[in-house]
């Protein structure tokens, strides 16, 4: 499983930055990231193994600067764990595939899941081509 692979695997996988925000915890700054103003149709999967975490149909502006969704792409395919980090109780949310950080959840959404799931763009990469097929990743 891919929660096994090592710093060095992901070091040689992902940019620099890329390594911050999945593999260390960091935060990409509001409105600079590739997605937080896309709403073109297709998956967001995780960048790290490809698991679809995220559809299109979900993603909504929030107006904070990351992409937000109200759903992950199907249940299970998104951790979530308490985040007591920057003197703030946050709920952090990670790719169950793989441990890919990719963000934090609030209770805040304005649809009836009531959830924001506010993501890192640099967590995810958009596939237009795998609308609604909840594909699966790399799994290894």
């Amino acid at each position: 499983m891919s929660k096994e692979k090592d710093d060095n695997y992901w070091r040689d996988k992902l940019t620099p930055e890329e390594f911050h925000v999945c593999r260390e915890g960091g935060t990409e700054r509001p409105f600079s990231g590739e997605h937080w103003n896309t709403f073109e149709d297709g998956a967001y999967r995780c960048r790290c193994c490809g698991e679809v975490l995220f559809e299109s149909e979900s993603k909504f502006d929030a107006g904070c600067g990351w992409p937000s969704f109200d759903a992950e792409a199907r249940e299970g395919v998104v951790e979530e764990h308490q985040d007591n980090s920057l003197g703030m109780q946050r709920t952090e949310i990670v790719c169950a595939n793989c441990g890919c950080h990719l963000g934090h959840v609030f209770p805040d959404g304005p649809t009836d899941t009531g959830l924001r799931y506010c993501v890192n763009s640099l967590s995810v990469t958009l596939d237009p081509e795998d609308s609604n097929e909840h594909g699966e990743g790399e799994g290894g």
